[in-house]
């Protein structure tokens, strides 16, 4: 990882099925992301994501960059253009900070995410790669077995 590191887009399909689950998975039952006639009537054209489920998905692309042990240690992100039903957001990113430590690398990204109508999200998120501990030596190979007559078996 280096600064200016550019991590390769991420496209998300909005589906009506992904803003919903995500409102229930986060137990957000706000009915502006459930139900499209109620949010309308609020002066939506349709149900719109959650800031949750937007959390989420930042937080997937950068442990699907940066890999299984990647630790999210800060994520600070801004909702602007809602994700409605039908679009697509691609969320890109880009290593803006490295400090090598020790225990583990850890970087600033700066994290967008647009879609049809402009940008759904921006921030920053704080990841930190653990090192990887050194592999032992390999051992000495094994001495062959020797029969009872003395040649090895």
């Amino acid at each position: 990882m280096k600064a200016g590191e550019v991590l390769p887009p991420l496209e998300v399909p909005v589906t009506r099925t992904l803003i919903v689950a995500g409102a229930i998975a986060s137990r957000d039952y706000q009915d502006v992301h459930h139900d499209a006639e109620l949010a309308r009537e609020k002066g939506s054209p349709d149900i719109f994501m959650n800031i949750l489920t937007t959390n989420g998905l930042v937080g997937r692309y950068i442990t699907d960059h940066f890999g299984p042990t990647a630790v999210l240690r800060r994520v600070a992100i801004r909702l602007g253009a809602p994700n409605y039903p039908g679009d697509t957001m691609v969320l890109m990113g880009e290593v803006t900070e490295v400090e090598f430590g020790d225990d583990g690398d850890t970087a600033q990204v700066r994290v967008i995410g647009k879609n049809g109508i402009g940008s759904h999200v921006t921030g920053t998120v704080t990841v930190t790669v653990p090192a990887v501990p050194a592999a032992p030596a390999p051992a000495a190979p094994a001495a062959p077995a020797v029969s009872e007559e003395g040649s090895p078996s």
